[in-house]
């Protein structure tokens, strides 16, 4: 799967990206590094309230092990969907009910995301809040519908390195 076609925003997050933003991922795809990190940050600050860029953001910055932008633009995502999901905006308050995860929309990409932040944390030697995030993601996604398994094996093959 490939978000910068703009099917994923519609099958993950829910709602189409809007035409201004879709143009500017489309300049990200292919770009130079600093171009393409201009352009998704363009996006995100052109559509604050647009899911898919945040998403788009955050994996740019860690595949490129920018670990700290990572996770403050992980952070900045979490937040946004929360408020469109009308779910509390501390994850750690977040109970199984307070929204319907499984379908897409916004708090299926909060859910996507704090899965995210796992990754980052795992990666940033953050065992710590990695364990707590995974340990709400299989609260919340019990079926592991999300893929927070391929984190939490992550977490324990860095634990026992």
């Amino acid at each position: 799967m490939n978000l910068l076609t703009g099917v994923e925003s519609t099958e993950l997050f829910g709602g189409d990206v809007p035409p201004a933003v879709q143009h500017l991922i489309d300049a990200a795809r292919g770009a130079p590094r600093a171009e393409a990190g201009a352009a998704l940050w363009t996006a995100v600050l052109t559509a604050p309230r647009c899911l898919p860029p945040y998403y788009l953001l955050y994996k740019f910055h860690a595949s490129q092990g920018e670990l700290d932008p990572a996770y403050e633009v992980a952070r900045k995502a979490l937040a946004v969907a929360a408020q469109q999901a009308s779910i509390d905006r501390d994850w750690r308050a977040v109970q199984q009910g307070d929204a319907d995860f499984t379908t897409p929309g916004p708090a299926r990409f909060w859910l996507f995301t704090l899965k995210a932040l796992a990754f980052i944390s795992v990666r940033r030697g953050e065992r710590a809040v990695a364990r707590a995030l995974i340990a709400k993601l299989r609260m919340l996604d019990p079926a592991d519908r999300i893929g927070f398994g391929v984190v939490e094996a992550l977490l324990a093959q860095s634990q026992s390195g």
